[in-house]
């Protein structure tokens, strides 16, 4: 069984940081890429950052300059580092890892329970 475990949300004012960690659990073989996504209330889930086996990294227009995902794939663990946060980054922050393969040969593509974060103004 696959589980994806996240921390590191909170409370924090505009301007301030916080750091996101993502956890995968299992008999994982390999997982790629690995990502987060946010949804605040009322509005779709959106796509803020990916981050493949090799390091490559993708991001929102939004999140750039401010946001910086890392992964350390011998802990199967993905980061969302969070700085000059805005209350427009208030959501519910979601991790994702669309290809899970396990050593027994399944795939899974798996998403954490959630974490908030809130800005305040």
């Amino acid at each position: 069984q696959v589980q994806l475990v996240e921390s590191g949300g909170g409370l924090v004012q505009a301007g301030g940081s916080l750091r996101l960690s993502c956890a995968v659990s299992g008999s994982i073989s390999r997982i790629n890429p690995m990502g987060w996504y946010r949804q605040a209330p009322g509005k779709q889930r959106e796509l803020v950052a990916t981050i493949s086996s090799d390091g490559s990294t993708n991001y929102a227009d939004s999140v750039k300059g401010r946001f910086t995902i890392s992964r350390d794939n011998a802990k199967n663990t993905v980061y969302l580092q969070m700085n000059s946060l805005k209350p427009e980054d208030t959501a519910v922050y979601y991790c994702n890892a669309p290809r899970v393969l396990t050593w027994g040969g399944y795939e899974y593509d798996c998403w954490g329970q959630g974490t908030q974060v809130t800005v305040s103004s």
